[in-house]
């Protein structure tokens, strides 16, 4: 798995989903420390946490509705529990990644 994560956080066991990452349990919260090959697209698709990104290296288009937004180093975005979003990586991206569970 490529990333520039310290050596510390590339123990932690690896997220079983459709991307890699480094993935660090909280009670209520994941946190994924993940890494996109340029050109990822992760297609359309929803889910039950309430997430929220940092980019630290390169680049994520998040896409809600007719909605394109581009986030680059050291900015935050937010896609809300089950939200329809898309995802594409036109650089090699690495980006930490807080899926907040629903308090419900």
């Amino acid at each position: 798995m490529a990333g520039d994560y310290p050596d510390k956080i590339r123990r932690l066991p690896l997220f079983d989903g459709r991307f890699d990452a480094f993935k660090l349990e909280a009670e209520n919260c994941d946190v994924l420390f993940a890494s996109y090959p340029a050109g990822t697209d992760i297609p359309p698709h929803e889910h039950e946490t309430d997430n929220y990104g940092v980019i630290t290296k390169g680049q994520l288009v998040l896409i809600i509705g007719d909605n394109v937004q581009k986030f680059g180093v050291g900015e935050w975005y937010h896609v809300p529990a089950n939200v329809e979003h898309a995802a594409k990586f036109d650089v090699e991206t690495d980006e930490i990644e807080f899926w907040f569970k629903s308090d419900a």
